[in-house]
C-alpha cells in the first residue's frame, strides 16, 4: 500500500498531461473549425485565423485571402500551443472536480487564456494578431475550446486501462 501523502505519482502526472494534450489537440481543432466557419460566414477566408497567427513568423506577408505556405506555420503554432495548454490544464486540475464544475472551469480557463494572450502576449509578440483578430467569434471559440478541454478525464481513463487481451482462437 502507498502512504496517503496527498501527492500524486509522476505516472499520474504523465497520464494527465497526455490526456490533456489529447483533449487540447481535439479542442484546438474544433476551435479552428469554429473560427473558419465564422470567417466564411463573414465572407472571409476559412484560413483567416491561421494566416493571422502565421504573422508571428512571416509578418504582414502571411496575411492573405486563402491557404498559403505560411498558413501551415500558423496552424502548427495553434495546435502546438493549445495542445500544450491542454496538458498543463489537465495536470493542474487532475481528478479533483466533478464533470459540470470541470466544464465551467474549462470555459473560464479558455476565456482567461483569450484575455491573457490577445490583450497582453500577442500585443508584444505579434501586434497584427492582437490588432486584426475579430473579437466576438474568437471569444466564443475560446469558450468552446475550454468546454472541450474539460473532456480530458475521458482520455485519461483510456490511458489508464490496460490493453484488452486478444480473443482466443
Amino acid at each position: 500500500m502507498e502512504p496517503a501523502t496527498g501527492s500524486r505519482s509522476p505516472h499520474a502526472f504523465l497520464i494527465m498531461f497526455l490526456a490533456g494534450l489529447e483533449a487540447g489537440m481535439l479542442a484546438a481543432l474544433c476551435f479552428l473549425a469554429w473560427m473558419g466557419a465564422t470567417a466564411v460566414l463573414a465572407h472571409r477566408s476559412f484560413w483567416t485565423s491561421e494566416n493571422l497567427l502565421a504573422s508571428v513568423f512571416y509578418g504582414g506577408d502571411a496575411i492573405r485571402g486563402g491557404l498559403g505556405a505560411s498558413t501551415f506555420s500558423g496552424l502548427a503554432l495553434y495546435l502546438l500551443l493549445y495542445s500544450l495548454l491542454g496538458g498543463v490544464f489537465a495536470m493542474a486540475i487532475g481528478d479533483r472536480l466533478p464533470r459540470l464544475r470541470l466544464t465551467l472551469v474549462g470555459v473560464l480557463f479558455g476565456l482567461c487564456w483569450y484575455s491573457l494572450s490577445f490583450r497582453l502576449i500577442w500585443k508584444s509578440v505579434a501586434p497584427l494578431v492582437a490588432l486584426l483578430h475579430i473579437a466576438s467569434p474568437t471569444i466564443w471559440g475560446h469558450a468552446i475550446y475550454g468546454a472541450l478541454l474539460a473532456r480530458y478525464p475521458v482520455y485519461a481513463a483510456g490511458w489508464r486501462k490496460p490493453a484488452p487481451a486478444p480473443p482466443p482462437e
